[in-house]
């Protein structure tokens, strides 16, 4: 009898084709564009992306035999989850396979922030031994505003509980889970802005999040304030918060995620915004590496795994 066929079309780790294999005729082509894979999707039951596939329901509606589709990863913005349930498609999302990879690179640009650690190295390599240039200033003490609890919010809670820090947490959807994490605060979007000296985000890409921190919010920020962003780089208006560092009233951003993020792509203006950005000493930059682990690669893998053969039957 033959088997139903499953299309991966971005990097995976092993195990995920090999667990797969045991009941499904899988084919791995990570090479694969957008347009090759549009012309062969009526062929699979099953479909594993990364964000280069963009599942919307033009996509969808050539897809005649699929039965699910699962992301690697936690960015929901490139399915249509509505309209393929709709079509009795089961999407799946592996957040919990890269959030403590999220949290872990999170903090580890906080204190890369705090600590000066990117121009102190630069001045190492040129043998300067600028120590008090390079006094930098401790979390503890320090309020953190958490902006989204989802599994990569509430996890880097969980790296920031032991770092006598206030932690300020506000989800628009979520309240009451003091209980399972009694260290930290529940509060509004208006007291995480006029309290927090750090404020992270970790919201989701959708509508209502499209420039989420805008210029109004950093006005109402505390003077010095130090925004973070690991979740998606829509979120923040790149020229808002660029304005709001060169006149200092934020004291510096930790950025991994940004607006467009295909510098192939960049338009005049952009070009012009994004080196603005990358003059500032104040910010410390990241390329969407955040989730980006050996790890995290193994434990997505993992999750789809399960969600894969433990639900779709």
């Amino acid at each position: 009898m033959t088997k139903p066929k499953v299309l991966i079309t971005d990097d995976v780790h092993p195990i995920l084709i090999q667990s797969l294999e045991k009941r499904y005729q899988v084919d791995f082509k990570p090479a694969m564009t957008y347009a090759e894979v549009q012309a062969i999707v009526h062929q699979y039951t099953g479909l594993i992306i990364n964000s280069k596939i963009i599942c919307n329901q033009t996509f969808i509606d050539q897809a005649a035999q699929l039965r699910f589709i699962a992301r690697l990863g936690s960015g929901r913005e490139v399915v249509d989850i509505a309209y393929a349930e709709s079509r009795g498609i089961k999407v799946y999302f592996s957040p919990e396979g890269n959030k403590n990879a999220v949290a872990e690179h999170a903090l580890g640009m906080l204190l890369a922030l705090a600590r000066q650690l990117v121009p102190a190295d630069g001045d190492v390599r040129q043998q300067k031994w600028a120590r008090e240039a390079r006094r930098g200033w401790e979390l503890s003490g320090k309020t953190i505003g958490i902006i989204g609890f989802g599994e990569t919010g509430s996890q880097f809670t969980k790296k920031l509980q032991s770092l006598d820090m206030v932690i300020l947490v506000h989800d628009k959807y979520k309240t009451n889970f003091l209980e399972e994490y009694p260290y930290v605060k529940e509060a509004s979007k208006e007291q995480i802005m006029s309290e927090a000296d750090i404020i992270s985000f970790h919201l989701p890409w959708a509508a209502e999040t499209v420039h989420y921190a805008n210029a109004g919010f950093f006005e109402h920020c505390k003077k010095g304030t130090i925004i973070l962003n690991t979740s998606r780089g829509q979120v923040i208006d790149t020229i808002a918060l660029i304005d709001a560092l060169e006149r200092g009233h934020l004291g510096g951003a930790c950025l991994d995620v940004f607006e467009n993020e295909k510098t192939n792509t960049f338009s005049e203006a952009e070009q012009a915004m994004y080196t603005r950005l990358y003059q500032m000493h104040q910010v410390v930059l990241s390329p969407h590496i955040a989730g980006w682990t050996h790890e995290s690669k193994y434990k997505m893998a993992q999750v789809l795994v399960h969600k894969i053969l433990g639900k779709d039957q």
